[in-house]
């Protein structure tokens, strides 16, 4: 007895002392020793009130994900601000350093509203350390209903613990087009809106306004009291300030509506094309404004204030604020547009009326103290407004990114800065002066390092020669497709690739093992088929479930139309392993 157990314990060490022994036992071809998703995560929840709390009881050698847990609620339900428990940093070769979670997760999610109705889509994914990753798994999380009033700190009638309803969590297959996202926030915080008032009342369409505006707000006797003068001017202000923080109001809890919605490429695409189309008007192409007609009447209304009085001038500012000028247009759409696709009531508000705040901080200032104050108008003021073009132009950037992925994503932003550096660099040609000679030479250095993408991409680049030198898939979509394929070749063996961008261990066959020399050579006599799964649409998910794939990389191989069981791959092989297993494989058939 104390033999076998020696034997067991000089087993298990020289396991240890050997990587590549020990990742054997999650490699043995044709049984897959990973557990099935639901097991290797198993799932929780828990609501009592208006708190629903997520959790996930991960094995050990597992982990998931933090940046693919994805939330959306349905249109029945309004969530406040999700808090994710802290993940461990966890780095590979192809993704970086990504946050996951070992052991546990838990996502604590307050519920502003819901009804009976109200259902969440919950969707993780996560690997196993041996080089093993599963797709997206999207479960439905019921919510009994949820009374606004609860805010204020209400828990009556939700308090209810609806844990008994867990088994109703139906799972339900992620649909194509959706964009997994992290959350909804606005990538900037709203005091950006503030400079960027301040910067817009600089531009050739508002600034030399301001002496005009100012005299009008102070009437035809201008007051002795400065602190008379400052309260007229920030009653102008303040009236300016009341539509635009009406107009987020409105167009945030609009955009409550439609989060989800949002999510969708068809409209991320829209909406990206549509930033493009105001960020050109600031370079002058073409004017947006109200039309003449409409703009000819708030004008009326305005003038029919009475002038020097905190009332009136209140009322001028209120509509000033709806008469928007050619350089307004377009940063304010953007504002407007990306307030809608935040959903957050609070935010939509505040950020315009830091926006309007930052517009009339200029003219307060020349109220006060006169138009001495303003810089001298000229070409400098055009130059403003083109640079606020450029700052529209990286919204589409940042949401086409979630649609093109990270490569394209990086591609883009190079050319934006690129463009910049480039428009930066022209409009100091002419300048004699040493220091701007200067800042000519670092925008060049900048635009050299910038388009280190783009030369990539045109020319090539060191990782790309290798990609070309990888092996040569078919590709499938389908398990129709498939099916098809093999009755068609049924005398000739057939290996099926089965590929996820979100599997690190498909890219290392790609990198190290389908790129080998020996290994293309010994794979020559096959059709080699690839299913690229990444997005995890329904035929994508039934493709698996036909093949029984629980996770990925699997390698399945086919001779005479049928699967060979017993020599499917299942985890990471490198290239001399991968060899001796095809070698063995077409051994054992050719007896």
């Amino acid at each position: 007895m104390m033999k076998r157990i020696l034997m067991l314990l000089l087993l298990f060490s020289s396991i240890a002392l050997s990587p590549n022994k020990a990742s054997a036992l999650f490699e043995q071809p044709g049984r897959s020793l990973y557990l099935p998703a639901d097991q290797a995560f198993m799932f929780d929840f828990q609501q009592q009130g208006n708190k629903l709390t997520l959790s996930w009881d991960i094995k050990p050698g597992y982990y998931l994900y933090r940046k693919q847990f994805n939330i959306i609620p349905n249109q029945e339900v309004s969530l406040g601000e999700i808090s994710y428990a802290k993940g461990v940093d966890h780095e590979d070769e192809f993704f970086g350093k990504t946050e996951v979670y070992f052991q546990s997760a838990r996502i604590d999610i307050p519920i502003l509203s819901a009804t009976n109705n109200g259902a969440l889509q919950v969707t993780y994914q996560g690997c196993a350390e041996a080089g093993y990753c599963y797709p997206p798994e999207t479960l439905s999380v019921p919510l009994q209903a949820v009374a606004a009033s609860t805010l204020s700190g209400n828990k009556t009638a939700a308090s209810t613990n609806i844990t008994a309803n867990k088994e109703d969590a139906l799972q339900t297959p992620l649909q194509q087009g959706d964009i997994p996202s992290e959350s909804h926030d606005v990538p900037f915080s709203p005091l950006w809106a503030l400079l960027i008032g301040i910067g817009i009342a600089f531009t050739p369409c508002i600034l030399p306004m301001y002496p005009l505006i100012s005299s009008i707000i102070l009437g035809q006797k201008r007051p002795e009291s400065l602190k008379r003068i400052f309260w007229l001017a920030m009653s102008y202000v303040q009236g300016m300030a009341l539509t635009y923080t009406i107009l987020g109001l409105v167009v945030a809890a609009a955009g409550l509506q439609f989060q989800a919605a949002l999510q969708n490429p068809y409209i991320l695409v829209g909406l990206s094309v549509l930033f493009i189309l105001l960020a050109l008007s600031m370079f002058g192409l073409y004017t947006l404004q109200l039309p003449s007609s409409l703009q000819t009447r708030l004008v009326d209304w305005s003038n029919q204030q009475q002038s020097g009085s905190y009332i009136g001038v209140f009322l001028m500012g209120a509509l000033a604020g709806l008469i928007a000028s050619p350089c307004t247009t377009a940063p304010l759409s953007a504002i407007l547009l990306y307030i809608a696709q935040s959903g957050n009531t609070l935010v939509g508000g505040l950020t315009l009326y830091l926006y309007a705040l930052g517009m009339g901080l200029p003219l307060i200032a020349v109220t006060l103290f006169g138009h001495k104050l303003l810089p001298r108008s000229g070409p400098w003021m055009q130059y403003v407004k083109e640079a606020f073009g450029f700052i529209i132009l990286a919204l589409p950037v940042f949401l086409l990114e979630r649609v093109l992925g990270d490569t394209w994503g990086i591609r883009l932003w190079s050319l934006l800065a690129v463009s910049f550096l480039g428009w930066a660099f022209a409009l100091t040609l002419n300048s004699k002066n040493g220091w701007v000679r200067t800042l000519q030479v670092i925008s060049l250095a900048l635009a050299l390092i910038a388009s280190r993408p783009l030369q990539d991409w045109v020319w090539g680049s060191p990782a790309a020669e290798q990609q070309k030198a990888t092996l040569q898939f078919k590709q499938v979509s389908d398990w129709q497709e498939l099916s098809q394929i093999l009755a068609e070749n049924h005398h000739r063996p057939i290996m099926l690739d089965l590929y996820a961008d979100w599997c690190v261990a498909c890219k290392e066959f790609e990198k190290y093992t389908f790129s080998d020399p020996k290994v293309q050579a010994q794979l020559s006599q096959f059709l080699l088929l690839q299913a690229d799964v990444t997005d995890n649409t329904p035929k994508q998910k039934e493709l698996l479930q036909k093949l029984q794939v629980l996770g990925l990389p699997t390698i399945l191989f086919f001779d005479k139309g049928k699967e060979l069981t017993d020599e499917r791959v299942n985890g990471f092989m490198d290239a001399q392993r991968f060899n001796q297993h095809v070698q063995q494989l077409q051994h054992r058939q050719q007896k």
